[in-house]
This record gives C-alpha cells, structure tokens and sequence, in this order.
C-alpha cells in the first residue's frame, strides 16, 4: 500500500484520531515487557508510513484532538448542569442512599464531597458542624464519599463509616474519624465502634462487604462524573465552593439561595 492510498483512507478527522491512537500504541506496545520479550510484530513499513502521514499533516491531527477536547468539556458542562438542576427540582434523587442530617425538608440541601483522611476536609468540618448547627431546621447536609488514592486510609475510614451508617451511626462515627484524623487506621476504627456501641461482627463484615464498596464507588463515580478533582467540594442548592471553606462564606451563599 502506498503513501497516496493511505493519505485517502485517513482523510476524515476520526481517521486521524485513529492513526494518532495507532502511533501511540505503537509506542506502548513497544514499551511493554511482553512486547519486548516477543519482538515487534507490527510492519515497520506501515509504521514509517503512518509517521509520514502526521508529520505532513499535523494540524488536522491538532484540530481532530483539539474537537475531542471540546466535547469532554462540553459533555463535562452539560453534566454538571444536569445534576444542579436534579438538586434544586429533586433534591431526593440528588442525595439517593446517602446519610443526611439537619432539616427533613430537603428545601436547601448541602451536598459535601469529602476524604477521612484529607487536612482541609477536617478543617472544613469544624466550620460545617457549627454551620448546621445553627441551620440544623433550615439546610438538609448530605454527605458524599470521595476518598483519594494519595491517601492510603481514605478508603478503609470511608468503609467504616459507610458500616456505621448501616446502623444509624453514620454522623458519629463522621464526627470521630475527623477528630481522630492523625490516628487513622484498624485500631482507631474498632474503638470508635466500640464507643459507639456498635455490634462489632457486623460493623466489621458490613466495612468489609462489596456492598461498602460499591456504595463509595458510586459516590466517586458521580464525583468524577462532575469533574470533581480535590477535597472537600460543596454544593448547595446549585451553588459550587470547595476548600476549608469559611463560616462566614457559608452564611453568604445560604442568603443567596435562600432568596
């Protein structure tokens, strides 16, 4: 097959995209172990050819990724825009399975995307915690896990947290693994249970149970669903922030979508 033909099967921009991704494997491939071992089984011929082809014509491969870009963003947008709205028409399906506290009314709801083991997560939840405390009858606080893969306890606490939950002592155990945040890990959550007079076989076969996982999985999926990247996120009622968020901030956006 010559230059010519190949230039005429890749005219349209998904067929550049394809000879981009080909080239990359190429490269991928070559870098495996296995691959190695084997030899390179792809036609150096072809290889040279595809090359040639994106050397003399990068701008459409540039503007093919370019449009790739744009649609994540675009389906990134319309996403976010799709759940703000379920929180302000129908804050339930919003909250699904998640614990909540506060108001019964679910007419302000305070969504938290947080990590156990996360510093301004714990800062943030002194200010949350006197925050509801004050609007405990007016703002629903929904919480939502998002446990980070550079914290290596983030998951269990949130496990055990979720094992809590199954028997009504989701808040609790919440409040303790924030204030005992240094001291993460199996000792820290035997004795919360133990505290919280939890029955301890099924605390432990409930933090342990696929269940937990998919619930937190599921959790996560909507926060990467949202381009969530860090924590702690909030969202109330449409309004976004994230950070050690400040009481006084809060304050500023309940008046907000209070009116």
């Amino acid at each position: 097959m010559n230059i010519s033909t190949i230039w005429r099967k890749l005219r349209s921009q998904q067929a550049f995209c394809f000879a981009a991704l080909l080239v990359a494997s190429l490269v991928f491939i070559g870098c495996s172990p296995a691959q190695s071992a084997a030899g390179n089984s792809v036609d150096p011929k072809l290889k040279e050819q595809v090359l040639q082809i994106i050397r003399e014509n990068p701008k459409v491969i540039l503007d093919s990724v370019q449009a790739y870009s744009q649609q994540q963003q675009d389906d990134l947008k319309a996403a976010q825009q799709s759940f703000l709205q379920e929180m302000k028409t129908t804050p339930k399906s919003a909250i699904g399975d998640s614990p909540t506290t506060g108001s019964a009314s679910q007419q302000i709801v305070l969504l938290e995307f947080s990590d156990f083991q996360c510093p301004f997560c714990a800062r943030a939840h002194d200010n949350v915690k006197q925050f509801m405390a004050k609007h405990q009858d007016k703002v629903t606080l929904a919480y939502k896990h998002f446990p980070l893969s550079m914290h290596p306890q983030a998951l269990p606490a949130a496990k055990a947290a979720w094992a809590a939950q199954q028997q009504g002592k989701f808040w609790e155990y919440y409040s303790a693994l924030f204030e005992g945040q240094k001291q993460l890990g199996e000792p820290l959550y035997g004795a919360i249970a133990q505290k919280l007079n939890l029955k301890l076989d099924k605390f432990n076969s409930d933090r342990n149970s696929p269940a937990a996982e998919a619930a937190i999985q599921k959790d996560v999926q909507l926060a990467q669903k949202l381009g969530i990247e860090g924590t702690p996120f909030f969202i109330m009622n449409g309004k976004t922030f994230s950070g050690a968020v400040e009481i006084s901030e809060m304050e500023k956006i309940l008046a907000s979508v209070s009116q």
